[in-house]
């Protein structure tokens, strides 16, 4: 009954059966902003990385006058960290999940949406996701949908295009905008499958493909084969406009055609009641608020809000909207707000130190244990006990000479510098390595130390989590965990030798330790009255709390 309803619905718009609708007012195009945007925090609450429920969401909550609170924008940029570390080479952590490279079009969407929101796409996971659309081979190969996002990815903030060194062909802006040129079909439109098939120019245009490569195209009409084009492919749309204003697709009505015309039109500081595109009164807007439900979202052939078509229709009201008030259209961005700068609440600690690390306020003062009394690290546990960095074996006794393992070690090294948790926004807190089952209570641990590379696996696939952590190990881990403070831990080959020269166990030291293990004795983090090192000895419990402590003592974050 439901699709029989629809039908009708659309044939009535089509052949007149339905009055015309009025203008869209001020008041109706916010109300209708404010109403969509309640539906998209309702429905997305933890934005992901992907075209649905994530990127466009993030991009056009960003890119509107809504109150979003940071944390929303702060979650999409971890989900993005993550998702961005676990693609890295197609294995997550050197483990057994096989994850695919990402298309061209997601690290498009990726760089659009965080540059809405504010963050720097250059640093994600240290790596600048521009490089991964700088190769216009593998651009090219994905189609125009690939093309066009590519373009407006590096304009959205004029981004410099990186080089890519083993690139066949390095992409530049001139190869985008003549790529999509190229592509332009005889209707004057464009598709997706255009350049796939034999007499592709002959295919019949797409009104969303079409709009999109004039979002696209919007920054060069200084150019001529440019402006050329955009009239054609303007009047291909407004041809094809139906008589309720919007278009068809597969069919039947879309609203995201609707939408992407809207945007482009915006693109192109072309009025959205430009005499082009009212048809029998009817505007580009007024056929769009006619997909709206009671809920605030967009149907899409049928009742029910969809959230793709919300998602879509939602960023082209604010288009609209930023048309109307005189701001900069969607997809120019140089009046984004800067969320990559830390907040001068935030200064504490080293001027170097990542954003992400914070310091840890005391929420137990006065935390104490009965086996530690006269123990020589109580200072340093009770300090960190205070502030729930570190807890007993019970509530009275902190066994301090007892070893820790390496999933503990990550536990409060991550909880010490105060870092977010960080785990897949859709697998939750999976598994980086074999023997670290999923959703323990160390799970998450692990996978936040192992993400901000204070940790790494004993093999490819193994985490030893049940391991007894070493000196050693403890020194490496610590070190890491330095640098993310803003220390700089960089020292010379000379400079190792002679620190570690003093004791008389040091050639025991493993290779890949030496040079941590110089730098905390350098810094004070480990004692160096002692004569000897015992690299492969297993710490004690009191011992990391000290280092612990030390370590943020001297990062000015205690």
């Amino acid at each position: 009954m439901k699709k029989f309803i629809s039908i009708l619905i659309v044939f009535a718009l089509l052949f007149g059966g339905v009055a015309t609708v009025s203008a869209v007012s001020t008041d109706e195009l916010d109300r209708a902003i404010e109403s969509a945007a309640e539906f998209l925090l309702q429905t997305v609450q933890n934005p992901e990385v992907g075209s649905v429920g994530g990127c466009w969401t993030v991009l056009g909550l960003a890119r509107s006058g809504i109150n979003v609170p940071d944390s929303f924008f702060e979650n999409y940029f971890a989900a993005a960290e993550i998702h961005t570390r676990l693609v890295r080479g197609g294995v997550v952590g050197g483990g057994t999940m096989q994850w695919p490279r990402l298309p061209i079009t997601e690290y498009s969407r990726i760089i659009l949406a965080l540059t809405a929101a504010g963050f720097d796409p250059q640093d994600v996971e240290n790596r600048n996701l521009l490089m991964e659309i700088a190769d216009f081979d593998r651009v090219a190969s994905q189609g125009i949908n690939s093309v066009i996002f590519a373009l407006l990815a590096f304009d959205s903030l004029n981004y410099s295009i990186p080089t890519i060194e083993d690139a066949q062909t390095q992409v530049t802006r001139k190869l985008l905008v003549d790529e999509i040129l190229r592509l332009q079909l005889n209707d004057g439109g464009w598709n997706l499958i255009a350049g796939f098939i034999e007499n592709w120019q002959n295919e019949v245009s797409e009104a969303d493909l079409t709009a999109m490569a004039l979002q696209a195209l919007a920054k060069y009409q200084d150019n001529p084969n440019v402006a050329a084009a955009t009239n054609r492919a303007l009047a291909f749309l407004s041809s094809i406009q139906l008589d309720c204003g919007g278009f068809l697709f597969s069919g039947g009505m879309a609203a995201e055609s609707v939408a992407q015309v809207i945007v482009a039109l915006v693109e192109l500081g072309i009025p959205l009641d430009d005499e082009r595109f009212v048809k029998n009164g009817n505007t580009l807007l007024d056929s769009l608020l006619s997909f709206q439900s009671p809920d605030g979202g967009f149907w899409r052939g049928g009742e029910n809000s969809n959230l793709m078509t919300t998602e879509q229709a939602f960023y082209a009201l604010v288009a609209a909207q930023r048309l109307r008030d005189g701001q900069n259209s969607l997809y120019r961005m140089s009046d984004a707000s800067q969320r990559n700068e830390i907040p001068a609440a935030e200064t504490i600690g080293l001027p170097n130190k990542h954003r992400d690390v914070t310091r840890v306020e005391i929420t137990s003062p006065g935390r104490t244990f009965d086996d530690i009394a006269n123990h020589p690290n109580r200072q340093a546990i009770e300090a960190l006990a205070a502030r729930g960095i570190i807890n007993g074996r019970t509530e009275i006794e902190f066994t301090p000479d007892e070893t820790m393992t390496r999933a503990e070690f990550a536990a409060i090294i991550t909880r010490g510098l105060g870092l977010p948790e960080r785990v897949h926004p859709i697998l939750g807190a999976i598994s980086i390595f074999d023997d670290v089952p999923d959703n323990l209570w160390f799970t998450s641990a692990v996978q936040t130390a192992f993400h901000y590379r204070i940790v790494t696996g004993v093999s490819e696939v193994e985490f030893n989590p049940h391991g007894t952590i070493t000196r050693q190990e403890a020194a490496v881990m610590v070190a890491r965990a330095a640098r993310l403070c803003g220390m700089d831990t960089d020292m010379s080959d000379g400079e190792i030798l002679n620190i570690l020269a003093k004791f008389g166990d040091s050639r025991a030291a493993a290779d890949w330790a030496q040079a941590s293990l110089a730098f905390a004795f350098r810094e004070g983090i480990l004692d160096d009255s002692e004569f000897y090192i015992q690299p492969e000895i297993p710490i004690l419990r009191g011992e990391i709390a000290e280092i612990l402590y030390r370590l943020l003592e001297r990062s000015n974050l205690l």
